[in-house]
């Protein structure tokens, strides 16, 4: 009798497991192997539309994932030219590489009945175009942002998505001020610690973003010219200090590598399932100092991340500012090389960069702010923003509240230069786009997707837009830093 237990609970256990193929292996075939291999198609004599032509020649060995040849092919490097699918095709990720060495391992199950079929083929003039007469110019604009970034479809039902929506939920329940005209500066605590952060009023307005080809320094992807609308919104007076970044950095609970929580519990607040830092390796101040000074080398990710804790902590929504958002803020209604004009001997008052700062980072608003109250927006830390970065230069596509949604993880867009910059580097126009090489040294095994490392020049500051975004809409913007396929 215990034998059969045995058994069953055996079998009970395989099945559960077991790699569903039509839900799992069948959509990755369809969409990364049967444009090549099927009948009618005759640069290959391996044909992948049925079981039985998928398991010929030993191809695929059911129960031998590691003496299959298709898996051999799937596995190599991308960079080698026997790689399947070809380097020119869309890539397999780990965890489709994953679902079909499991599913070959399982038996390579497969009812004879499925056929693999090709993807339906969207014709544009056909079943897109009707639907875009339909839409205003502003609506199509926002559907091109949305695809030329790779046009991600959240899941309804994730927990970051449910999360999210009740963190909106405690923003717009808080939302007192309406118009732009009743924004005023002010200062936050966040709770139940003793930093403080201060915000400056910023009214929207219009101004020309980048820089003129006549300008020193003026560098290709400063351009072209453009007239930018901007909307009334908040910014953050000086660069988030370790004061305020360490409270949501170092936390005592035990972290996933994503950062969602080991072990979570019924009596966990939204706070505390925010997406926090796994602790690093290294003391990340570098001995450049603590109290008072910049927090530096977060990944973009970390930085959204802390706007979302920030958010959950104080009710209202924070997030990076978008660089049309930053250029406006740091130029303060001026149009000249820096806030304060175009001669860069004026420079060591109003920031900090190689000639002044002695090699390090210095306190947070020391110097001189701009005509709008804003300290270090040239200098100190260069400072990350929402956007991607397009090195060939600007879109003249949207001129009211751009913002760049890439869909690479790099570039993103760095602004204001640092106190390791030449002067040119710190001018309002000028821009950095981000690069795998700034976690080549990291704090952590594997890469973390939290520290850049490399990066002891690098900080943020936070923004909050008066108009609050669907709750939809937010977590897409929190979730803008993370490659979510290599976690990097």
């Amino acid at each position: 009798m215990l034998r059969i237990l045995y058994i069953l609970l055996a079998t009970i256990t395989v099945s559960c497991g077991a790699v569903d193929f039509v839900k799992e292996v069948q959509p990755i075939l369809e969409k990364h192997c049967l444009k090549c291999h099927r009948e009618g198609y005759k640069k290959s004599d391996y044909k992948i539309e049925t079981r039985t032509a998928a398991l010929s020649d030993d191809i695929i060995i059911p129960g031998k994932a590691d003496e299959s040849y298709f898996i051999e092919l799937v596995e190599l490097d991308d960079e080698d030219p026997e790689v399947m699918p070809p380097s020119k095709e869309v890539r397999l990720t780990k965890s489709e590489k994953k679902i079909l060495r499991d599913w070959i391992n399982e038996g390579a199950v497969w009812d004879e009945a499925v056929v693999l079929t090709m993807p339906t083929v969207i014709n544009f003039k056909r079943d897109i175009e009707p639907i875009l007469k339909n839409l205003k110019k502003e609506e199509i604009d926002k559907l091109k942002e949305w695809v030329d970034s790779g046009a991600k479809w959240p899941k309804e039902d994730s927990v970051n998505s449910n999360l999210s929506k009740r963190i909106h939920k405690k923003i717009v329940e808080n939302q007192k001020i309406k118009l732009g005209s009743d924004m005023q500066n002010y200062a936050s605590m966040i709770p139940a610690s003793s930093s403080k952060f201060e915000m400056v009023a910023v009214q929207g307005g219009s101004f020309t973003m980048g820089s003129p080809k006549i300008e020193k320094g003026h560098k290709p992807e400063e351009g072209p010219l453009r007239k930018i609308e901007i909307s009334p919104f908040w910014i953050g007076k000086c660069e988030v200090s370790w004061n305020e970044y360490e409270k949501f950095m170092i936390d005592g609970g035990r972290r996933k590598k994503d950062g969602t929580k080991q072990f979570p519990s019924p009596e966990d607040t939204d706070i505390d399932l925010v997406s926090r830092p796994t602790k690093p390796y290294v003391e990340m101040t570098f001995g450049m100092g603590k109290d008072g000074y910049p927090a530096i080398s977060m990944t973009q990710h970390a930085a959204l991340q802390y706007c979302k804790w920030l958010s959950a902590q104080t009710g209202h929504f924070y997030r990076l500012p978008t660089e049309a958002e930053w250029e406006y803020a740091c130029r303060a209604g001026t149009d000249t090389r820096y806030s304060f004009g175009n001669d860069e001997k004026n420079l060591h008052k109003y920031g900090w960069f190689i000639d002044n700062s002695n090699f390090k980072y210095q306190k947070v608003g020391k110097k001189l702010p701009n005509p709008w109250g804003i300290h270090d927006m040239h200098g100190n830390v260069a400072e990350w923003t929402l956007d991607s970065m397009n090195k060939n230069g600007y879109s003249k596509v949207i001129s009211k509240d751009p913002r760049v949604r890439g869909k690479d993880l790099y570039p993103r867009a760095v602004r204001g230069g640092s106190w390791n910059d030449f002067p040119d580097a710190l001018r309002s126009a000028a821009r950095l786009g981000s690069s795998k090489s700034w976690k080549i040294q990291d704090p952590q095994l594997p890469k973390s997707i939290w520290y850049h490392t490399d990066t002891q020049w690098l900080g943020f500051r936070i923004v909050r837009p008066l108009k609050i975004p669907s709750a939809e809409e937010i977590e897409i913007i929190w979730s803008t830093g993370i490659d979510h396929e290599t976690l990097e």
